[in-house]
């Protein structure tokens, strides 16, 4: 068997201290390949361009473009370049920002190493990863909207429960039912599969089926979903 091809990855960020330690971080791990750095959105958007990474890492505040637009930019002349946002930034605007842009993920700069390393490859393997503060923020948001914009009357979750209660049961196993609920409480794969007791691999593969199924990008699209439709509770 020929080993795997190493992940291809782009550092864009415009500290130049933080870039250096993002690569020894990468370097120490076989399976990665810094391929270039960007010190701006442009310089990002043109190593997209040449050298067609896997992952983009890409801070948002950077020169010539923010990481928002050049993340806007990179899918829509390379949909296959993934974008990971790192970024010191935890408010709702940049990350509702980042994800409309077709941002892959979105990280915080104070996630631990191992954290960072496993969500490029899950990004690079068409996962998308929120780091679960983040995730936190998103379904808070999303409550805050979904009680703005709901007309008519308001049913009790009891209720909206009841009404959709078979109706998932028509797409997904009772497994995956019970890795989405866990999925809505903003636990990780890891965390997933201990809480149930099975290997973080089969957690992936259900999730994947999700996804499938319900016919959506990323984890968040599949929460806010089964929020709407009442499988799961905020």
């Amino acid at each position: 068997m020929s080993p795997r091809s190493p992940i291809k990855v782009v550092l864009a960020d415009d500290h130049t201290l933080f870039r250096q330690g993002l690569r020894r971080i990468f370097e120490l791990e076989e399976d990665f390949q810094i391929i270039g750095e960007a010190t701006d959105g442009k310089q990002a958007i043109l190593l997209a361009a040449t050298l067609s990474p896997d992952v983009i890492l890409m801070d948002i505040n950077m020169p010539e473009k923010s990481g928002v637009e050049a993340t806007r930019l990179v899918k829509e002349a390379n949909p296959g370049v993934k974008v990971l946002i790192l970024s010191i930034h935890d408010d709702e605007a940049y990350i509702f920002e980042a994800i409309r842009a077709g941002a892959n993920g979105y990280l915080l700069k104070d996630v631990e190493s191992e954290v960072l390393v496993e969500a490029v490859r899950q990004v690079a393997n068409g996962t998308a990863f929120i780091h679960p503060q983040v995730t936190t923020k998103l379904l808070d948001e999303f409550k805050r909207l979904s009680h703005k914009m709901v007309e008519g009357p308001v049913l009790h979750n009891e209720t909206a429960a009841a009404l959709e209660q078979d109706s998932w049961q028509e797409l997904l196993t009772q497994r995956e039912m019970e890795i989405l609920r866990l999925m809505a409480e903003g636990k990780s794969n890891r965390l997933i599969g201990e809480t149930l007791f099975i290997s973080e691999k089969t957690v992936k593969n259900h999730v994947s089926s999700i996804l499938g199924k319900l016919g959506v990008d990323d984890r968040t699209q599949a929460v806010i979903m089964a929020a709407r439709r009442g499988w799961v509770r905020l």
